[in-house]
């Protein structure tokens, strides 16, 4: 079959193919300068959230290496307190 006369929502997946014509139909209602506008509009938009969402994985990684090390300092500078499996002086 030629790519130009293949249908788009012809998938066999009758989800994706409804969900593709609900894209592209949202997109046809617009005069094609509008949709464009609007579809970098919308890319913008989520290169934004990635940005962002990268940020804060970048934020949360280093927010548990600074947790690390807090905990480290902490249990240098806590007094030595025995285990729970050692007895305690003079009780043999």
């Amino acid at each position: 079959m030629n790519e130009k006369t293949e249908s788009r929502y012809c998938t066999g997946n009758g989800v994706r193919d409804a969900l593709r014509f609900v894209c592209d139909a949202s997109f046809a209602v617009w005069p094609r300068d509008v949709a464009y506008k609007i579809g970098e509009f919308e890319k913008n938009f989520w290169g934004g959230v990635r940005w962002f969402a990268d940020k804060n994985i970048d934020w949360i990684d280093a927010a548990l290496k600074g947790g690390d090390h807090l905990r480290e300092e902490w249990q240098r500078r806590a007094p030595q307190q025995p285990h729970v499996t050692d007895e305690p002086p003079g009780t043999v």
